[in-house]
């Protein structure tokens, strides 16, 4: 007598593709649009915790799904490794002899499993029932129950090896169902059940106590997640109390900023964003305070001479020559506070190739055709530098012209540019009377003109403070060297740059 080897199909499971259509765009787009009423009305740290939580529970969620899976699929193949041990050591004895005769079984398909059945206890939550022919023949102590039910006609019907699970009164009931067969004749089954409702409940018990788990970490992690949410939005919070506390008179207020993550940067930007403002409003001011006191006088002088304007041909002529030289004087006047106002735009210095001798050779020329009649040049370095001629002649001149009318006629002026180690050093000297030591501390002022001892001057005190705004967005600094009766320097010191060449 011999016993069918255990064949299983292998069931292959189809996958469906999943098609789109153009209007899925349309339907992806509609269902993200549906968000936006409800991002209107909630907090950041509610939208951010919102997303977390929604992202924790998912995530938690798909965990317990996998371990619940991974539960019950031990729980079958610890049922089918159980049944086909079973099946194995039925096999074993029914090709041995049989220990009552000491001979082989043969086709006596009863004295096999009646010595099955005498010898070997089947495992907890298994049964063995056993079939001659179409009628069941004997079952242990637990496979009683399934007599007369329709499972039990099935193992009857059965002709080749059937491994399957089915529901029953006890629960789900995984079975192994073997044909015994002599030559080609079959001459009985033998099925051995796995009652799987207690694994299944321990898997339940397991689940729930992970749910239990997962919940305490999900609340625990939520109430972690606000406080933290909170932390990190507490700049964002310091950032819109800035904003309400700034009004147009006052932009003093900042952010604190802490550490180096993206909303410091953000406070930071928008610290710049302040300073920005202030510099462009303080300009703005000084701009308007300037042009209201400096062009006052000039006004009211044009006004009081057209008022008493009478028929004289020659009171005509020294009114209009009056009236236009003050007009000259207040275009001078707004041509210097609009430099001034543009010192803190990108634009203003655009830095080209120099060359500096031609440079102070031309500065030479516009000092002598200002009415300076002793010019010398001196020490003058053959390099080409990186500055703005524009705004460096602009200076220049400024320092020339402060030399010429603060100084007696007969005053020499002279000009000098080096290169000393990594600084270019463009002077102004004159020989003339000095600055006084009380007017050191404030010629870089706007709209100062100095002390009476020097001589009178029909500028607007904007020259110096050019001179330093030109320096200064350079990178450079102004030196003043002055002594009583000894004559003053004025020194623009600038670095060099990497394109600075010495000409050959």
């Amino acid at each position: 007598m011999t016993l069918t080897k255990t064949d299983e199909a292998t069931v292959e499971i189809p996958t469906s593709k999943t098609t789109t259509d153009e209007g899925d765009g349309a339907t992806v787009e509609s269902r993200r649009s549906s968000f936006w009423p409800w991002q209107r009305h909630t907090s950041a740290r509610m939208r951010i915790l919102g997303w977390y939580v929604v992202l924790l529970a998912i995530s938690l969620s798909v965990a317990l799904f996998i371990q619940r899976s991974f539960l019950l699929d031990q729980v079958i193949t610890n049922a089918d490794q159980a049944l086909d041990q079973e099946v194995a050591e039925f096999r074993q004895m029914a090709s041995g002899l049989n220990p009552r005769t000491g001979e082989p079984f043969g086709s006596a398909s009863t004295q096999i499993f009646d010595t099955y059945l005498g010898q070997n206890v089947a495992g907890p939550g298994e049964a063995v029932i056993t079939i001659v022919g179409d009628r069941p023949y004997r079952t242990d102590s637990a496979g009683g129950q399934f007599a007369s039910t329709e499972i039990m006609e099935r193992w009857v019907e059965t002709h080749s090896t059937d491994r399957d699970q089915v529901d029953t009164d006890a629960g789900p009931v995984r079975y192994l169902a073997v044909p015994i067969f002599d030559s080609e004749t079959q001459r009985g089954v033998f099925v051995v059940a796995s009652f799987l409702q207690d694994p299944l409940d321990q898997v339940n018990q397991v689940i729930r106590i992970g749910a239990l788990v997962y919940g305490s970490i999900f609340v625990i992690a939520s109430a972690v997640a606000w406080v933290a949410a909170g932390d990190v939005l507490r700049p964002l919070r310091g950032l819109s109390r800035t904003t309400r506390s700034i009004s147009e008179s006052d932009l003093d207020e900042r952010i604190p900023v802490h550490g180096d993550d993206e909303i410091a940067e953000l406070s930071r930007t928008f610290n710049d964003m302040l300073d920005r403002l202030q510099g462009a409003f303080v300009g703005q001011r000084r701009f308007i305070d300037d042009a209201s006191h400096e062009l006052r006088t000039p006004i009211t002088i044009i006004r009081g001479q057209l008022e008493f304007l009478d028929d004289d041909p020659e009171e005509r002529t020294k009114t209009v020559e009056l009236v236009t030289g003050e007009l000259d004087r207040m275009t001078r006047i707004v041509d210097d506070m609009l430099t001034l106002a543009k010192v803190e735009q990108p634009e203003f210095i655009q830095r080209r190739p120099t060359d500096l001798a031609e440079f102070m050779d031309q500065i030479a020329s516009r000092a002598r055709s200002l009415g300076a009649h002793n010019v010398t040049i001196g020490t003058i370095e053959p390099v080409v530098i990186e500055v703005d001629e524009q705004r460096m002649t602009q200076a220049m001149v400024n320092l020339v012209k402060n030399a010429i009318v603060h100084n007696p006629a007969d005053t020499t002026v002279r000009l000098d540019a080096m290169i000393v180690g990594d600084q270019i050093r463009l002077s102004v000297s004159d020989d003339g009377d000095g600055i006084s030591p009380e007017d050191r501390e404030t010629i870089f002022q706007r709209f100062n003109r100095g002390s009476s001892t020097r001589q009178s001057s029909d500028g607007a005190g904007l020259g110096l403070p050019i001179v330093m705004a030109v320096t200064e967005r350079h990178g450079g600094e102004v030196e003043v060297i002055s002594r009583r009766t000894d004559g003053t320097t004025f020194t623009m010191v600038i670095p060099t740059t990497a394109d600075t060449d010495v000409l050959t």
